[in-house]
């Protein structure tokens, strides 16, 4: 039966957030069958929309990319199955604002083009109504019909439907932002969840919303519980919990999956949090309670918890659109892969224009190393990349090596020539590079930085810390021996 409170849960294993640790923001989440499929927002990162599969919603492996070129920032996208076929849809702020669907015939695609719905409004939701019909709800309460190929909208057919949860006005927030609609049709209702309070601001603005009604048209009602989450302390590890989505395991557990900012560490931008819910016998959706900086109740299908290790195993084959994403411009033909060895053409003359190749590391403490070898006239080195104006890295030419602070980069000594290895160590925000010739003996640069404020709260464009390789200029570079390590494994080095 469906209101019924999981018993014996207790037997189960456990698991313990975040369940994508790092930059994974706007999770939404689909099963299909006994597999789960998750995507995120992509922002300025390329290629985008990386689709991750699960068999348990603890452990994820990328499997596929639907973007593959820069259209703009992308935001908060749905992923849905409908009558055989997959889509996502998505917002695209560029430009112009506007929202665009990709749909392929697996998840591990190939995706299509991006098609242009040429409608405003922010975060669209696929949902069949009760009618038959197919509708894409949007931030404010909005909503549209779609065609019967859903892959695009009825002129004329935008309709206002909801109004949202009014929270105490005590409750301090970014602002009310009535957004990220996720809705499911689970037994006789049809439910609405929502995020209020804003993505980011003060510690305690966002919310999962939940209001539910016997027909797409409504008239909604308001969980007389709500928030279903949400950050009432400041002094909780994870803050701003919010934009869920609600799963359900073949055997009848639900899940909420939102995203929440660390507290101390909001550089590393909204990771994927996961909590177990259930229907009460009214009817109504209410936590299982709990910390969610502690263990929780895992999946009936879980076996271990491996935390990040299985997703970033590949990281020295260089799989790009997979583990590997660059800064807004991706070029395929800058790329090269050959073994565990990466030739990556020169671009522009700055670390920025270079366009980084980055991925997403998720914890508080960690470095990077590589073998580099220089062709031509370039710089190139390893970085950590918020956005255009505001990152860090080592690098070198055939003369010199190179200090890399928010865009401009100054000599700090001689190199070898066009061979060195480097390294780049983030020491829970404190950043220190070293050097080697022979990738042995090395030597720590004198420099170092604290990049804590590197966050959406001072920066703003809802961006991350990523570690990264770079080449600058005309020529090229290839990066061999690539590692990635967490301090804890640094003993006796």
């Amino acid at each position: 039966m469906l209101f019924q409170v999981p018993t014996a849960l207790s037997a189960q294993t456990t698991f313990t957030n975040p369940i994508l640790g790092g930059d994974f923001p706007d999770p939404t989440v689909l099963r299909d069958g006994n597999d789960y499929y998750l995507t995120n927002s992509a922002f300025d990162y390329v290629p985008g929309l990386v689709v991750y599969h699960s068999r348990d919603l603890v452990h994820w492996e990328p499997i596929s990319y639907a973007l593959s070129t820069y259209l703009g920032s992308i935001w908060a996208p749905d992923i849905k199955k409908h009558k055989g076929k997959y889509y996502i849809y998505f917002t695209v702020h560029g430009e112009r604002r506007t929202n665009c669907v990709v749909w392929a015939e697996t998840p591990y695609g190939p995706w299509s083009d991006p098609i242009d719905l040429n409608i405003g409004d922010i975060d669209p939701c696929f949902i069949e109504g009760n009618d038959g019909r197919c509708y894409l709800v949007m931030s404010g309460g909005n909503r549209w019909t779609l065609s019967e190929d859903c892959l695009s909208v009825v002129a004329g057919s935008k309709i206002h439907f909801y109004d949202g949860w009014k929270y105490p006005e005590e409750w301090i927030t970014e602002g009310f932002c009535l957004e990220g609609p996720k809705l499911y049709h689970i037994g006789d209702y049809f439910y609405y969840i929502s995020a209020e309070g804003g993505t980011a601001g003060p510690p305690t603005s966002h919310m999962v919303v939940v209001a539910r009604s016997r027909s797409i048209d409504g008239p909604w009602e308001n969980m007389p519980s709500n928030p279903l989450i949400h950050t009432y302390n400041n002094s909780d590890r994870w803050w701003s919990r919010g934009h869920g989505s609600l799963i359900d395991t073949p055997d009848g557990q639900w899940y909420c999956v939102y995203h929440a900012y660390e507290n101390g560490f909001y550089n590393l931008g909204r990771q994927t949090l996961m909590e177990p819910v259930h229907f009460t016998s009214d009817g109504w959706i209410i936590s299982d309670g709990g910390d969610a900086s502690q263990p929780m109740i895992a999946p009936s299908a879980t076996k271990k918890d491996d935390g990040a290790a299985d997703r970033l195993a590949h990281l020295s084959s260089f799989r790009i659109g997979l583990d590997w994403r660059f800064y807004k411009f991706f070029s395929p033909e800058r790329t090269t892969v050959k073994g565990n060895t990466l030739t990556l053409l020169g671009q522009g003359n700055s670390l920025s224009s270079s366009s980084p190749m980055m991925f997403i590391a998720g914890v508080h403490n960690y470095e990077i190393e590589a073998e580099i070898e220089l062709h031509g006239n370039v710089k190139a080195g390893l970085c950590l990349y918020y956005n255009a104006d505001y990152n860090v890295g080592t690098g070198f030419d055939s003369t010199k090596r190179y200090r890399y602070r928010r865009n401009k980069s100054n000599g700090v000594g001689q190199s070898t020539g066009n061979h060195l290895w480097l390294r780049l160590r983030n020491d829970a925000h404190v950043v220190t590079a070293f050097w080697s010739t022979d990738g042995k003996a090395w030597q720590r640069e004198t420099w170092g930085q604290e990049i804590s404020g590197f966050n959406h709260n001072t920066l703003y464009d809802f961006q991350s810390i990523l570690p990264g390789l770079f080449c600058e200029g005309e020529g090229y570079a290839t990066f061999s021996h690539f590692t990635y390590r967490e301090l804890g494994s640094l003993e006796g080095k």
